[in-house]
Formats: C-alpha cells, structure tokens, sequence
C-alpha cells in the first residue's frame, strides 16, 4: 500500500489495519492446530516460534505506526481525551471485539505450543488488553489525540469476555462476531468513511454490525450447528458527534438485531489447515433471517449481514 493512500485513514481506522496483521500473524499456529487441549507438554520449538515471531510483529507494528502515522503530528505531554460519546459508541464496540478475538487467537497459540489451558487463557487474555491498548500511548503523546479511558474500558471487557466464559464454563459459548454491508453514506464522504471497500470495511460505521452469537446446544438441546445472536449496529452518521449529523439534517440511530446465526465449528475436517481456517471464519456472522429494532419499529429481512 502507498504511503500516500495511508495519509487517508484517520488514526484509529489505521490501527486497526496495523493490528489486523499483528493478529494475522498470531493466527498461524491455530491454523496449524488441531485439538490443541490435548497437547500436555511445552513443546519449546513451537513456544519459541511464537514468542519471537509475535515480539518481531508486534515491535515492527509500533515501530511502522509511529513513523507512518504518527510522525505526522507534534508531540505533546501525554493527555487523554474524552471520546465516549462519538459514532454511537461503534468505535468501542469494535474495541471489545478486537480484544476478544486477539485474546482467543494468543491462547490457542500458546495452547498449540503446549502451555497449559489455564495459563494460555491468562495470557492471553493480558496480551490481547496490552496490545490493544497500547496504542493509547501513541495517541496520548500525538497532539490532537489523546488517550481514550473508554477504548481502555472497552479494551478490558472484550479480554474479560473471552477469559470470564473460560473461567465459567472451561469453553466459550458466546462468540462475538462482525458483519458489513456497503451503505450510501461513505460516497458522501470518502475521506472519513472510506473511497474503497476495503477502507469502508473498517471506517463506514453505518455498515458495520457487532453480533454475541450463542451456541445454544451448550444451554439446552438444540442443533449443533445453528446459534441464536444479537447484534448492535448504527446507522445516518456522517460525523462522529451527533450535533454535527443533526446540523448536516442527519437524524444518527442505534440498531438492534435478533436473529439466527451458524456456529462453524460444528463442521469438523481430518485437515488442520481448514479447521484452523474454519476458527478464523467463525469470527464473521454469516447472512441469516434476522428481525432489526431501530427507531421504534421493526423490520424482518430473509438474510441480514
């Protein structure tokens, strides 16, 4: 990607591509996993693969974010700036899903490396909160910016959510999951929302949704594969601060979903490249019938995504 193509994400759409790779890379040894509970002794090669590798990542991620984005603003003492109540707390919604996922992915490749279940969920937890959350470091010395107590929130609850199921049931039944569909809001404004599919993926809020997916035969009987999910979502937003939409006639709302949902872990192959690519996709709740609640009413769509 061309650096001047980079200049056009604001910074926390950025990081999120910076740390989508980090967390590419973390994915690896899942997918060469396989029934990864039963493995009983530390296998050093594996651990040292993925402790070095992630190190590696992790520092060049920083080092890249530093220099590509934030060497673009002065510095400052380090403060914090109140952004809670910008795009309908979407921003922090992706920051619990964020630190959940990459809480599960640092446990599985620690589990694949022979650590412990106990000790790979501990960890994995605190590495998925502190990657997530040091990027606040680099906002709170960026004039400009400033580090959010709210992404920190919401940083620890995506972590504990992962950890608290593990804890409670030694497995996670509720999988939080995102969804996209392209909107006609970022071709209003492509500099903020997104000029391409890519970019809109991560920075048109309108179009994304964050679902918690049940596995319901965990609760009581039901089939295998098929879940029971509810989503959050928001919608009319141009700008991050409601008086701004209203100003521009826009009227920004919240979105609520109930709907079913498909657990693809059900599906399970002899090949451990696609279970482990089947752990990945489980992360995307897929189109199904779906019942929406926005504004006092509600809407049935066949497939929703």
């Amino acid at each position: 990607m061309e650096l001047i193509r980079l200049n056009h994400f604001h910074g926390k759409s950025f990081q999120r591509i910076v740390l989508s790779l980090f967390t590419f890379w973390l994915a690896l040894p899942p997918l060469l996993a396989q029934n990864a509970d039963t493995v009983s002794n530390v296998n050093s090669q594996r651990l040292k693969i993925v402790v070095i590798g992630s190190t590696v990542a992790y520092t060049g991620a920083m080092i890249g974010l530093s220099s590509v984005w934030y060497s673009q603003y002065d510095k400052q003492d380090f403060q914090f700036f109140n952004d809670a109540g910008e795009w309908k707390q979407m921003d922090k919604v992706g920051h619990f899903y964020s630190a959940y996922q990459l809480s599960s992915i640092s446990s599985n490749s620690l589990q694949w490396s022979g650590v412990s279940k106990k000790k790979s969920d501990w960890i994995g937890a605190l590495t998925g909160f502190a990657v997530i959350s040091s990027i606040e470091v680099l906002d709170g010395f960026s004039a400009g910016y400033g580090a959010s107590v709210s992404d920190l929130a919401a940083n620890a609850l995506g972590a504990g959510f992962y950890l608290g199921q593990q804890a409670i049931w030694k497995q996670i039944r509720i999988h939080p999951k995102f969804s996209f569909h392209q909107t006609e809001y970022a071709s209003q404004r492509p500099e903020t929302l997104g000029s391409t599919h890519l970019q809109q993926i991560i920075k048109d809020y309108n179009g994304q949704t964050y679902w918690l997916s049940a596995d319901m035969d965990k609760f009581l009987k039901f089939p295998k594969w098929l879940n029971f999910s509810i989503g959050y979502g928001a919608e009319d937003m141009l700008y991050a601060n409601d008086e701004d939409n209203l100003q521009n006639n826009l009227n920004p709302y919240r979105q609520f979903y109930f709907g079913l949902d498909f657990d693809l872990t059900a599906i399970k192959s002899r090949s451990k490249f696609i279970n482990g690519l089947i752990y990945f996709a489980n992360m995307v709740k897929l189109p199904a019938p779906t019942l929406e609640i926005s504004n006092g009413k509600m809407k049935g769509y066949l497939f929703y995504y």
